[in-house]
């Protein structure tokens, strides 16, 4: 639960000074602003992490952003799962783009190696869904996708669960700049806090009436 808060306090700040310009930004056409969100949903790491929390602060209409995210973060998704660990193996030994695609080939490694050590063989469907769905440093659809190729998924199962998973970071990323928009970071954190100490405590209380 920390490390998915820090996450969004992270992907949101990190448009802090984007979204700082938003009088400048409001005297842009309607259609410029969604382009600029579709744009951002397709960037490698940021997806509509990023995408969600600057469509919030252009103060778009949730039931037109949300779609597009969605729509523009699986894009690359297909092309990602056919040809992607192919072009990187290819330039992993090349000079100037060498280091990039090792680190690229790394990160699909290692996602497989975390979900397969999560879920194991049968479990593997909903471990991919969670890794892309839960907005934490290193996941998301195209590490995701990355990882499900290293694992020899097939293509249906991987682009199933990347779409439910992406999803679901959409709408976690949507209520996340909700809150914080009606109710500013103090109320956002002390919603987060009273969670965690209700978590805690059922475990508590669970904990005992086992022994």
């Amino acid at each position: 639960m920390y490390g998915l808060f820090n996450t969004f306090i992270v992907q949101y700040k990190k448009f802090i000074i984007f979204l700082e310009r938003k009088s400048q930004m409001s005297s842009l056409p309607l259609i410029v602003k969604y382009l600029i969100v579709a744009f951002v949903s397709m960037v490698p790491i940021v997806e509509l992490r990023g995408a969600i929390p600057i469509a919030e602060g252009l103060g778009l209409n949730i039931f037109i952003y949300y779609p597009i995210a969605i729509i523009f973060n699986m894009l690359p998704v297909p092309i990602i799962y056919l040809f992607a660990r192919k072009v990187l193996e290819w330039g992993k030994d090349k000079k100037i783009i060498g280091k990039f695609f090792t680190w690229c080939l790394e990160k699909g490694e290692k996602g497989g190696e975390k979900l397969k050590a999560t879920a194991g063989n049968k479990g593997i469907f909903f471990a991919l869904l969670l890794f892309v769905g839960i907005p934490l440093p290193g996941t998301g659809a195209w590490t995701g996708t990355l990882a499900a190729s290293f694992l020899n998924l097939d293509f249906k199962t991987s682009v199933s669960a990347v779409a439910l998973g992406v999803i679901l970071a959409g709408i976690i990323m949507s209520l996340g700049s909700k809150f914080v928009a009606v109710l500013g970071w103090p109320g956002l954190i002390a919603i987060i806090t009273v969670i965690l100490v209700a978590i805690l405590i059922s475990v508590f209380i669970g904990k005992k009436k086992k022994k």
